[in-house]
């Protein structure tokens, strides 16, 4: 007989002898002529076991005064050990410490409930609950992970997880500077009349609390016309100095740049060039002189459509930009400061101010006052203007609007933006005057206190440069 033959046999053997003491109802008969002194008694209890997949679990069975009862463990119909005797052929299941039940590497077929058995006249047995927990896995669609669309489609991403307990999906769009965005927490991420913003890195992950988060990422390209946008829509320029102007061009597919002026196709001279740089395209015209004014428009093209804007390059100032904080620091007087770019001289300033009626239901303009100016500015640099004016007689604890416009050899520029500004009132100032005499100690030295700090900044920021 050989040895695979005899193993089988024995086995066969001792599966048959423990069939032999279990009875039809599962129970084990003992001889009548030795019964137990003390009645058995299960020392552990019944639990619900949670174990991953692929670790070990120790299921318990204590038992105190066995006596000669057998101890038997089983999953549902199947016997697996009689005693210190193992039935079944899995040698993943093994007896450990009295009869407590081992299983090394589980599989999530390994879930159930297994049943320790005690073989007296009442059956009695203690259950134990295993629930296999899996790891989330994810599969993206499309399996590359690659997907492209065209604007004001509709597209729909998916991601299908599994695991125990079932993973909850999240979305994310990735973002190098702003890190990710939290978008949706389900399968599919349904995306609606995209556009070029829509393009770039989304990120599935799935989570159900066992070991790590698990992710893939997606790579969404949109196609559509090239888009435009220009670095500045209103260019100032002068005779004899070098001016550029740029326009971004997004879109996917490669893009051919054309550049107009005045609706005249330009080409490269000796003073024009035409400079591209990934998706920036530069014009760039040296020496400017008095006939490259105009307007200027930047033409995109690529298969799928065509897009212009336009530039204008001008002479005129352009407009002010106020600098000047919005609270003044007097009850009767404000000090408005602003800045303007040109490069020829400023010729004249046109001041507009008014006062704003108003109460939380109701604003009313009141009449505008207008002065002109000659100019004293002050020259940042070799294009930009400094100007700072004092509108004096104005009411305390008021709110003013004002406007400003000037002009240079190339005429006037655009009317500014509307600047709103407020006078204080009586009770403020003194709680200042007061804080800043507190600020003052005992021999005369003043204590750097906030509010006196603020009274020094009042002094150099309202300090006027030129006063009506």
């Amino acid at each position: 007989m050989s040895y695979y033959s005899r193993r089988s046999y024995w086995q066969f053997a001792l599966y048959f002898f423990a069939l032999t003491i279990y009875c039809i109802d599962g129970s084990f008969i003992l001889p009548e002529n030795d019964p137990p002194t003390t009645a058995p008694k299960f020392l552990s209890r019944g639990h619900l076991y949670k174990v991953i997949v692929g670790e070990t679990i120790e299921l318990p069975c204590k038992v105190q005064n066995l006596g000669s009862f057998v101890l038997l463990w089983r999953k549902g119909s199947s016997v697996l050990t009689a005693g210190h005797l193992k039935i079944s052929r899995d040698q993943r299941f093994k007896i450990v410490g009295d009869y407590n039940l081992q299983i090394n590497g589980v599989k999530t077929q390994d879930a159930g409930d297994y049943i320790c058995q005690l073989g007296d006249q009442e059956n009695r047995d203690q259950v134990h609950t295993v629930e296999i927990l899996v790891p989330p896995t994810l599969r993206a669609l499309p399996h590359n992970g690659q997907v492209t669309a065209r604007k004001g489609s509709t597209v729909t991403l998916e991601c299908k997880a599994s695991g125990n307990p079932v993973p909850t999906i999240f979305w994310f769009k990735k973002d190098v500077f702003s890190g990710p965005t939290h978008l949706s927490d389900s399968s599919t991420l349904i995306l609606e009349n995209v556009d070029r913003h829509h393009a770039g890195t989304y990120q599935c992950s799935a989570d159900n609390g066992v070991k790590e988060r698990v992710s893939m990422d997606i790579q969404l390209t949109i196609l559509s016309p090239p888009e435009i946008t220009v670095e500045k829509s209103w260019v100032h320029a002068a005779e004899g100095y070098d001016v550029e102007l740029v326009c971004i061009v997004h879109g996917d597919v490669s893009s051919e740049m054309l550049w107009y002026q005045n609706s005249f196709l330009l080409d490269p001279t000796d003073r024009r060039s035409m400079y591209p740089r990934d998706d920036r395209y530069s014009l760039i015209i040296r020496n400017f002189q008095p006939t490259d004014f105009g307007n200027y428009s930047c033409v995109a093209d690529n298969a799928l459509g065509r897009t212009k804007k336009y530039i204008e390059v001008s002479g005129r100032p352009g407009p002010a930009d106020f600098i000047s904080p919005a609270l003044s620091g007097f009850l009767d007087h404000y000090n408005l400061t602003w800045a303007i770019e040109s490069v020829p001289p400023l010729d004249e300033i046109k001041l507009l101010y008014r006062r704003l009626l108003m109460n939380e239901t109701y604003q009313h303009p009141g009449k505008w006052h207008e002065y002109h100016i000659k100019p004293t500015p002050i020259r940042t640099d070799g294009s930009h203007y400094l100007m700072s004016y004092v509108v004096r007689n104005l009411e305390h604890n008021a709110v003013y609007e004002a406007i400003v416009q000037a002009k240079n050899k190339y005429g006037w520029n655009e009317i500014s933006d509307i600047h709103q500004f407020y006078t204080r009132n009586h009770d403020l100032l003194l709680d200042i005057d007061m804080e800043y005499k507190m600020g003052v100690s005992s021999n005369n030295r003043i204590v750097p206190t906030i509010c006196g700090i603020i009274l020094c900044i009042f002094v150099l920021v309202f300090n006027p440069i030129i006063s009506i």
